[in-house]
């Protein structure tokens, strides 16, 4: 019984674990192709890529961009090296892997970097590019979606050492189902903020 005990623990993550894989799946695909169009762009700089389709749906105004290459090199590179690692968790945690808390503190705290310039970039596509990638798009919400899932597993094994109310609070609100209600909630507002902004560029 004492060994089957921390299986069941584990098996409540499957869901969690799921979402986890698909997103960074998503994210990878997506990474790929942003990479595959960066090294166009270099080898054209005035070509025009499949998802220029207007002055404001244009992947290519957005890849020609400072904030597209912050660190030397085309952001997408960083999904490349990233994306895998998290799909590799997202397996092991599906095969029942049991993490050290170490580990999970230090994904989250990769993972809310990672959230927060997934965030800065899409704030900068916003309002001052003023275009916006549908791969990068893709690239937000399945950060979105990750960070949810981490953030979730965290709370519920208490890796941060919350004291038992908060702890219990938390864990309340994420099992009663608030948790997906605030990230479809953050979906459907950028969408929203997007449809307001540039709704006619999509308006025959």
């Amino acid at each position: 019984m004492s060994e089957l005990a921390p299986l069941e623990g584990l098996r409540k993550y499957r869901k969690t674990y799921v979402a986890m894989l698909v997103s960074s799946i998503l994210s990878l695909i997506a990474s790929l192709v942003l990479s595959y169009d960066a090294i166009k762009l270099a080898a054209n700089p005035s070509g025009k890529l499949s998802c220029d389709v207007n002055a404001v749906v244009s992947c290519g105004k957005v890849a020609r961009s400072w904030q597209s290459h912050l660190l030397g090199f085309p952001n997408a590179f960083l999904g490349l090296m990233t994306e895998p690692v998290v799909i590799s968790v997202a397996v092991a945690g599906l095969g029942l892997v049991a993490f050290p808390r170490w580990f999970l503190r230090t994904a989250h705290v990769v993972y809310t970097a990672g959230l927060l310039f997934a965030l800065w970039l899409l704030s900068q596509s916003f309002f001052v590019i003023k275009a916006f990638c549908p791969w990068c798009l893709l690239v937000t919400a399945s950060t979105i979606t990750v960070f949810s899932t981490m953030t979730r597993i965290n709370v519920m094994e208490n890796t941060w050492n919350l004291s038992p109310r908060l702890e219990e609070r938390f864990a309340n609100f994420l099992n009663k189902g608030w948790g997906r209600v605030s990230y479809t909630f953050i979906y459907c507002a950028l969408a929203f903020a997007i449809l307001i902004k540039y709704g006619k560029y999509f308006l025959p």
